[in-house]
């Protein structure tokens, strides 16, 4: 399938954000539509909810996902609780990711238990994000300013040494360590793991 250089937002936060108006995927929405973008922006609350916005994600052929959700190093989590651990994840990820990007904004949530379950079965080009905990007002600035760097840079793709540049920019900004993991052929594991530290 040919794929556009959109990002699709799929989001899931706890009540108390929901309440307070912190919805970082809608802060990305409009800051890539000032770029131009057209970019598809999902809240969910469950993981039925979940599961169909990723299904919508495969068949829209954007290239780029990003998940806004909280996490912690054994899974993420819905805003009505619902726990998904990383083999699960995988699953629901794997079948839509060949050729495109993840990016996920959680904490603790990007690690090598979780590359290994994704890049090799899926055919993903990268999985990005924090490996430690984030607030909220440091995530938001910090993806807005990654998506604003590429597309500035290149509207209409991300390359693999560019993305790693600005990557480590952002990572020493706002002092925050980035994994960045990406499908290598060379390695019989079949991706590179790299901490973009702060």
């Amino acid at each position: 399938m040919d794929t556009k250089p959109e990002v699709f937002i799929i989001e899931s936060l706890d009540p108390e954000d929901e309440g307070n108006g912190r919805f970082e995927g809608g802060i990305l929405s409009r800051i890539l539509k000032l770029h131009e973008k057209s970019p598809k922006y999902r809240y969910v609350r469950n993981l039925k909810d979940f599961t169909k916005a990723v299904t919508q994600f495969g068949e829209s052929a954007y290239r780029y996902l990003h998940i806004s959700a909280h996490a912690n190093t054994n899974g993420m989590c819905t805003t009505n609780q619902d726990e998904i651990d990383y083999d699960e994840l995988a699953d629901i990820l794997n079948p839509h990711l060949k050729g495109r990007r993840l990016f996920l904004s959680a904490c603790s949530m990007v690690h090598e238990d979780l590359a290994k379950e994704i890049i090799p079965n899926s055919g993903c080009y990268s999985v990005v994000g924090p490996n430690e905990d984030i607030s909220f007002s440091d995530a938001a600035i910090l993806w807005s300013s990654v998506y604003h760097l590429m597309f500035s840079y290149d509207s209409n793709s991300m390359k693999h040494k560019w993305l790693k540049k600005q990557l480590k920019s952002t990572s020493q900004l706002f002092q925050v360590d980035i994994s960045y993991y990406s499908r290598s052929k060379k390695l019989n594991r079949g991706y590179t793991s790299d901490i973009l530290k702060k």
